[in-house]
């Protein structure tokens, strides 16, 4: 089992600032390549102070600079916002800054707030024909000349300035539905997934989609898979410390309904969470559930889930400190992970 870290700058308050939760991402970073981690993601985001990153690619660059293990993934890089060119370029850079660090995740999109935005407006479910045309046509630039006359790009002849480190990247597909699966598998993509707030039943359903998708495919290598799961690890001397982390998660998922919900105008970047009362009667929303349902628990506890997780094939485990609590909490159950978790797995 590898481990990696996602993460992103969220930012709940303006009193604190962006470039104190740069600092603060950057020693997150530091901590898990000092720990072992494989990767770190970070993803993109436009015009929201709860996940802040306009482009992985400048954080990415910056990372590169101050590690020197740890492997630097775009997770993910929205494809109907992109031009094919600039995937191809920015990402085949920041493989030679990085001496062959980059690990390329693409994925269609979500939120409509950001189509409205950063696509004139088209409908957020047709984000997945950008993604399924991008993927070919990345790697064709990376290899050389090309030209393109596609359904969502059309480019004269091309090719990416520079070329990755690597001759390709590992590339992944953020998939959640079976043809999703079915498309990275069949394109020798890995395939990141996340149950969100959903239990151990999710991760099973996601992990039969990903193995349907490989026995539709079984002249194609398997790729990696990985699952990237809201984590809070506390200690069994603080019984009533997973409150916090499940408290953190129903505010960070209440805040998520309202911006994927695109019906009330943000104030400089700031949504109001949803309020607790829409949620009442949502058993998900239950802080019990949450703690069940998402990664929440002594190391003990962790250990055990993320074995099962392992009997299931699963690859990589990726600790999601995306939550909404302070950065001195994101540290203390990230060192926990580091110290109790991860030797587990040595």
């Amino acid at each position: 089992m590898k481990f990696s870290l996602f993460v992103h700058m969220e930012r709940w308050d303006e009193q604190v600032s962006h470039r104190q939760l740069f600092e603060d991402l950057t020693e997150l970073t530091l901590m898990a390549e000092h720990g072992g981690f494989s990767t770190v993601w970070i993803g993109e985001h436009h015009a929201m102070e709860y996940t802040i990153s306009p482009s992985p690619m400048p954080l990415l660059a910056y990372l590169a600079a101050r590690t020197e293990k740890i492997r630097l993934g775009a997770g993910t890089i929205i494809a109907p916002f992109w031009n094919p060119i600039r995937v191809a370029g920015e990402c085949a850079l920041l493989d030679v800054i990085s001496n062959g660090r980059m690990e390329v995740g693409l994925a269609r999109g979500a939120y409509q707030f950001e189509f409205d935005r950063m696509a004139g407006g088209m409908p957020a479910t047709d984000g997945g024909k950008a993604l399924r045309e991008m993927v070919p046509v990345v790697r064709k630039l990376w290899e050389g000349d090309y030209a393109h006359d596609g359904e969502v790009y059309k480019f004269p002849t091309s090719t990416s300035v520079p070329k990755p480190f690597n001759a390709t990247p590992p590339m992944w597909i953020a998939a959640r539905d079976p043809d999703s699966h079915n498309f990275a598998v069949a394109n020798g993509c890995n395939v990141m997934v996340t149950p969100l707030m959903k239990g151990d039943e999710e991760v099973l359903d996601l992990k039969n989609k990903f193995q349907a998708a490989l026995d539709n495919n079984p002249d194609v290598p398997r790729p990696q898979l990985m699952v990237l799961r809201h984590t809070h690890v506390h200690s069994p001397s603080e019984p009533e410390g997973w409150k916090i982390g499940a408290q953190a998660i129903s505010r960070f998922y209440r805040t998520f309904d309202a911006w994927f919900g695109n019906k009330t105008t943000p104030v400089n970047g700031f949504l109001e969470p949803s309020p607790e009362s829409k949620f009442a009667e949502v058993p998900a929303f239950q802080l019990e559930n949450i703690r069940k349902n998402t990664m929440i628990g002594t190391p003990e506890e962790i250990i055990a889930r993320i074995k099962y997780y392992q009997e299931l094939g699963v690859d990589e485990f990726s600790f999601w400190c995306d939550n909404s609590l302070p950065h001195a909490e994101k540290k203390k159950s990230l060192e926990l992970f580091i110290k109790e978790v991860v030797p587990a797995f040595a």
